[in-house]
């Protein structure tokens, strides 16, 4: 492999459109793609549809379309346009280098060089300038290797700075003189500093990664990674590759991103765009389930019994309880005729029904059909000729409604739930043989609720909503769900997330030695029946991208007691020093200090001030202070609180985001700390820019997102703020492995003993 830099004695190129060397060529390419792209932009943006629409709403639509299509075109200029490139040994046909939107090169073409990047951009012949990074000839760009070449002679890799080509690296596959080399500049776009949301890894993906990437559209996939691994990543890259693959089938059924909060889906959301994706949908899961206003908290014992797949069977009993055996019989009168359905009959058609096990709703709708229909077998007999307008008119006879009312009345979910949490006699019914006593009373509100609406109802509580509303109509399946951090659900979550996918595929995503809920999943077996997946395929990543080695084997030591079994992740990253594990002596204030205790000596402010405003110019900075440091507590501020400020001035030193990440219940004393240091901070989900680099991160948020630098404050404090500790180290497992570069641990407390070893 060979890697390549501008030089700068190289003389200006004579012929524009040839340079001399190798990189001035790329930066032409690059130049000529871009002017390329900007010509197709216009094209769309110059289209008149004024004599090609029938009316108003073909029109509308039809500019919607093209809006989309404008804005897929834009060209980022801080991004590069293509990555990468492949020179092949034989002739590509023109099928294999399709783009997104259909755009198809002449079907005579053949094509021996192809850029790689995010979309297709062809010239004014239709011949590719880029291709898209999903389409069939791309492939080998991901997997090709010296020892299956995939027909790739050349294969190479950009550098950029600022969306302009500023290196270029050669790996000659079919060359058996060239040794196998890991590739400096892929390992550099990896190890890349990050400011603002999660990018694509459009141009680092692995092989192993782009086997699950291109995997089918009709099975679902479950990807167990370990920090670092790139699951994420992979999951929306998943999406943006079955878009381009199947794009008229998803764009009728539709695909869904969703996530485990707000921030996580903030910090996510320009992912798929960045990949010209734009009508991908995001959610949570408790916003998917959001029929009722969540105003309440349930203990853990009673979330996890609401979330327990047994729930399922009590609903389904409550729904059904409400279909009463008809009393009497069913008097149709049409002019002078009356007909009548006896009970016998009616009882008959009762229990067909209940034996299909269909939908409530449905089988209430089906019902005065068939009553309908034996009025009418009556009147055949009788020598009329009735057709279906008559069928149709006899079901909506008000002696069959009425009828119907009584037997199948209309059940409405929230209202059964709310029968189900506040009357114990009809729970008991319900849950016979299915929740025990002590379960049922776990469950029972202890204060009675007048209404839906001032019922003061807890996340769990909505999942059911969702569970009975299923079961009297079914809920609207999508084409593809793409489910992350997928081990905090609960039984009766993954059903809720099941589906909106039942007649679709789905995505899996996550870890199960992450799971920090009391009813996180224990296995991907357990998950997947419980989602209505049972034929999904799992897969494993094991190698680590991010996560520098130092602290992911730092981390790790916590698996045998959070995640027995579970594969340790191999990074391949290693970064000396990324990792320092901080003892603070405590004070008279304690480990923590109380939550006022935040004032720092007006020096110490001062200082802190200084080093603030002296960190937003480019450079280094220096602190110099003579010795020795003012006795313990002089300050006002608890020593933990002291060195966290001072941990994380010292990682903004460093270029990238820094995340501090704390115990819940230790954010309010940091804020203030922050605050009072002159340190701006920002919120989970805020994007970071060059002037505001620290996230504050309570722990319970920190799940799924990253950041260069991360200063842990208190582990102890972590573990403690969760219900038990198997639960509380699972959330410092999380919290350790959020750095890409580097871990600063402080504490004042004790550390769990897995961490104590050989600190």
């Amino acid at each position: 492999m060979s890697a390549h830099a501008p030089d700068p004695a190289t003389p200006p190129a004579d012929d524009p459109l040839d340079p001399p060397d190798p990189l001035a060529r790329e930066r032409a390419h690059l130049a000529a793609s871009r002017s390329a792209l900007r010509a197709m932009r216009e094209d769309v943006q110059a289209l008149d549809i004024r004599d090609v629409t029938a009316n108003w709403v073909n029109a509308a639509v039809l500019e919607a379309q093209i809006e989309d299509r404008i804005k897929a075109l834009a060209d980022l200029s801080h991004t590069p346009l293509f990555f990468g490139r492949l020179d092949y040994l034989h002739l590509v046909g023109a099928d294999a280098a399709e783009g997104a939107e259909g755009e198809r090169p002449p079907p005579e073409a053949a094509y021996r060089t192809l850029h790689i990047g995010r979309r297709h951009v062809h010239d004014a012949d239709g011949d590719p300038m880029v291709i898209d990074w999903r389409a069939p000839a791309s492939q080998p760009f991901y997997r090709a290797s010296k020892k299956d070449p995939l027909d790739v002679g050349l294969r190479r890799r950009f550098g950029y700075t600022a969306g302009d080509i500023t290196a270029y690296e050669d790996e000659h596959l079919s060359d058996p003189a060239e040794t196998a080399r890991s590739s400096k500049l892929l390992q550099a776009e990896i190890e890349r500093p990050r400011v603002g949301p999660m990018r694509d890894i459009v141009a680092t993906i692995q092989p192993e990664q782009d086997e699950i990437v291109r995997s089918g559209l009709g099975g679902t996939v479950c990807v167990q990674g370990g920090p670092g691994t790139g699951k994420t990543a992979v999951g929306l890259h998943r999406v943006a590759y079955l878009l381009y693959a199947h794009r008229e089938r998803l764009a009728r059924t539709g695909t869904l991103v969703i996530g485990p909060n707000a921030s996580f889906l903030h910090y996510i959301e320009q992912v798929l765009p960045a990949l010209g994706e734009l009508e991908v949908k995001q959610a949570t899961v408790d916003g998917l389930v959001a029929s009722v206003d969540v105003r309440g908290t349930d203990p853990a014992p009673a979330a996890v019994i609401k979330g327990d797949a047994r729930m399922a069977e009590v609903l389904r009993r409550a729904v059904r309880s409400h279909v009463t055996p008809p009393a009497e019989p069913v008097v149709v009168v049409r002019g002078s005729r009356r007909w009548r359905v006896p009970v016998y009959e009616l009882e008959e058609m009762v229990g067909q029904l209940l034996a299909r096990d269909m939908r409530y709703g449905a089988a209430r709708e089906a019902l005065p059909q068939r009553i309908a229909h034996a009025v009418l077998v009556r009147m055949e007999e009788a020598g009329e000729a009735p057709d279906d307008r008559v069928q149709d008119a006899v079901a909506r006879n008000p002696a069959v409604k009425a009828a119907v009312k009584a037997i199948w009345p209309p059940v409405d979910p929230a209202k059964l739930v709310l029968r189900l949490l506040s009357d114990a006699e009809f729970l008991a019914a319900q849950a016979e043989g299915v929740l025990t006593p002590d379960e049922q009373k776990t469950i029972l509100w202890t204060k009675p609720v007048r209404s839906v609406k001032s019922a003061k109802w807890s996340a769990a509580d909505a999942v059911l909503i969702d569970e009975a509303g299923d079961l009297i109509a079914r809920t609207h399946s999508l084409g593809h769900v793409v489910l992350d951090e997928a081990q905090d659900l609960s039984p009766m979550q993954y059903r809720a997330v099941g589906r909106r996918c039942s007649t679709g595929s789905a995505t899996v995503l996550g870890d199960l030695a992450q799971g920090t809920t009391p009813w996180a999943t224990a296995s991907w077996t357990d998950a997947l029946r419980h989602l209505g997946k049972t034929d999904a395929v799992v897969e494993e990543l094991t190698a680590g991208f991010r996560v520098p080695r130092e602290v992911i084997a730092y981390a790790s030591r916590l698996l045998p007691s959070i995640a027995p079994g579970l594969a340790e992740v191999a990074s391949v990253r290693e970064s000396p020093g990324s990792l320092s594990v901080r003892p603070v002596p405590t004070g008279p204030a304690g480990p923590a200090g109380p939550a006022g205790s935040t004032g720092l000596s007006e020096l110490d402010a001062a200082v802190v001030a200084a080093c603030v405003e002296s960190l937003t110019h480019e450079g280094s900075t220096g602190l110099i202070a003579a010795g020795p440091a003012e006795p313990a507590g002089s300050t006002g501020l608890s020593e933990l609180d002291a060195a966290v400020v001072a941990a994380c001035v010292e990682s903004l030193t460093h270029e990238g985001s820094t995340g501090l990440i704390a115990a819940d219940a230790r954010i309010p004393a940091l804020r203030e700390a922050l605050t009072a240091a002159g340190l701006p901070y920002l919120s989970p989900g805020g994007e970071t820019t060059a002037e505001a680099r620290l996230t504050l991160v309570p722990a319970s948020l920190a799940k799924g997102l990253e950041y260069d630098y991360v200063v842990l404050d208190e582990p102890a404090a972590v573990v403690d703020g969760e219900p038990d500790e198997r639960t509380g180290l699972r959330r410092l497992y999380v919290a350790l492995t959020r750095a890409v570069s580097g871990l600063i641990v402080l504490h004042a407390a004790e550390l769990p003993e897995a961490l104590s070893l050989s600190e």
